[in-house]
């Protein structure tokens, strides 16, 4: 379409100039202008468990040892994370069921509490959660393919910040173009990242039948458990399932969603809790404690003893795993902005579709942009306590919004419900993992976390609630020409 056809389709509304999206079915093939439904089953277990399984157990088995000081807990830490994220995801499931929107949590904070809630989630997710998630992915994805270049010391900082920007715009590439060739690249990268996984624990079994079990022995002794230790513990374990809501992001591109959405979750996070487990234990048979907490690259180093001289195969498969999980982390994200700007949360450009792939591309770009400034600081801890912290009162607050509704939306009907006490018990734990590490260790990340949720309301007020004229005038030519670079449209809406 050429720029004086979208031109014509110019009209105001609410003060602001877009490009209406008032194509004919034949003009685009039949389709309307809105996200499709393309995800089926076998894709969103793949999104769910190639999102899951990325650079989290190749990178929080040392954090996770490192908090509770003893394989035992170790264990234990990520056995209990498996069943926190099986409880979360099906108290997902209900809400997504009830109301069958994308965004994730956001249409669940809109319904129970408000425009203002709904509001703080998506600045701080769109701002800083998604793309931070996304930068801290393609920052292991760097490591572990640079890695084999420099053995003996660690990349070079400037190597595995330029790669993990290439990774990025790649990604971001993907995505645009096609939900199909996304989906297709998540199932392939899923396939490729389980094949390692059984590679690993398949060694780990035959290692431990041939007595290699010395570092299980008395796997409790010197274990920590302080209240703030576990938390944090917790925290860098449930970074490494973190994933297991994703389906919730993309509800309006499934296929059967109340079909389709439990399935996809009661197949997915079970694998993957037996594949981390599993995984922690045949490290364990040939790397003690110690060596973990100071190996850089913990799978490569399992590689290196146990499947040599193939040992190359392990962080050729971990690229490909912590890849495949980036571009899940991307194929959500957008998801969540597209939706904010269509709720007018963010600006309106967000909202737009692109008119040849039906994709929204501007909201992919701009968490793409973002994630490539958070590369900066590189410091993947720092960005891991900072994500969980805000992530999970985000979590708890959902949690809670499922209890609420059962009171507030008694008529409203769930082709999925589950057991109250579930939704409790997740409110309890979110309490836990945001109170206990602030208790034990109050550092000013956490306090610089709140003060940016609650910074949002500057431009809430102003901006959103109130509308003021000289920023919609000032949007409006901003807006238009966005559109007519990037050929996007708002959607259509379906009666």
């Amino acid at each position: 379409m050429d720029d004086s056809s979208m031109r014509k389709k110019h009209e105001t509304q609410n003060g602001s100039s877009l490009l209406t999206s008032s194509q004919s079915t034949e003009e685009q093939s039949g389709k309307a202008t809105v996200l499709q439904k393309e995800v089926g089953l076998v894709s969103g277990i793949s999104l769910i468990v190639g999102t899951m399984i990325g650079s989290g157990i190749f990178i929080s088995p040392k954090a996770v040892l490192l908090y509770t000081g003893a394989v035992g807990p170790c264990l234990l830490v990520w056995a209990a994370c498996g069943v926190l994220a099986t409880v979360g995801a099906l108290c997902y499931v209900e809400l997504g069921t009830m109301i069958t929107k994308s965004g994730g949590e956001y249409p669940y904070l809109m319904e129970a509490y408000g425009s203002i809630m709904a509001y703080l989630y998506s600045w701080t997710t769109a701002m800083v959660l998604k793309p931070s998630s996304f930068a801290i992915i393609s920052l292991s994805f760097a490591e572990y393919a640079s890695t084999p270049f420099y053995p003996g010391c660690s990349p070079p900082l400037v190597v595995t910040k330029c790669l993990a920007a290439a990774a990025i715009l790649a990604i971001v590439l993907v995505n645009c173009l096609s939900v199909k060739l996304a989906n297709y690249v998540q199932n392939v990268f899923t396939a490729a990242k389980l094949l390692i996984i059984l590679v690993i624990v398949g060694a780990g079994i035959v290692l431990l039948a041939q007595g290699k079990t010395e570092n299980l022995l008395n796997s409790f002794e010197g274990g920590t458990t302080t209240f703030g230790a576990i938390g944090l513990a917790f925290y860098n374990g449930l970074w490494a399932y973190d994933g297991w809501n994703q389906l919730n992001f993309i509800t309006e591109e499934l296929k059967d969603p109340y079909r389709n959405m439990p399935l996809s979750i009661l197949i997915g996070i079970p694998l993957v809790s037996v594949c981390y487990v599993m995984v922690n234990v045949a490290y364990f048979t040939v790397i003690t404690t110690t060596e973990l907490l100071q190996s850089p690259a913990v799978a490569v180093t399992f590689g290196d003893r146990v499947l040599h001289p193939m040992s190359w195969i392990v962080p050729l498969f971990v690229v490909f795993s912590t890849f495949g999980s980036a571009n899940g982390s991307c194929f959500t994200a957008g998801r969540l902005t597209y939706v904010a700007g269509r709720e007018g949360h963010t600006v309106k450009i967000l909202s737009c579709i692109s008119l040849r792939h039906l994709t929204p591309s501007p909201a992919l770009i701009f968490n793409g942009i973002l994630a490539i400034f958070y590369i900066i600081p590189a410091d993947i801890n720092t960005l891991i306590n900072y994500f969980s912290f805000a992530q999970w009162v985000f979590y708890g607050l959902t949690a809670l919004a499922l209890i609420v509704m059962r009171f507030t939306r008694k008529e409203q009907p769930r082709p999925v419900k589950v057991p109250i006490v579930l939704a409790f018990l997740m409110v309890v734990v979110s309490c836990y993992l945001v109170l206990a590490p602030i208790i034990d260790k109050p550092d000013l990340e956490y306090l610089y976390c709140t003060i940016f949720i609650f910074s949002g309301l500057l431009l809430y007020y102003p901006f959103v609630y109130h509308k003021v004229s000289w920023a919609q005038k000032f949007m409006s030519p901003i807006t238009m020409h966005l559109q007519l670079l990037m050929e996007v449209v708002p959607p259509e809406k379906i009666k």
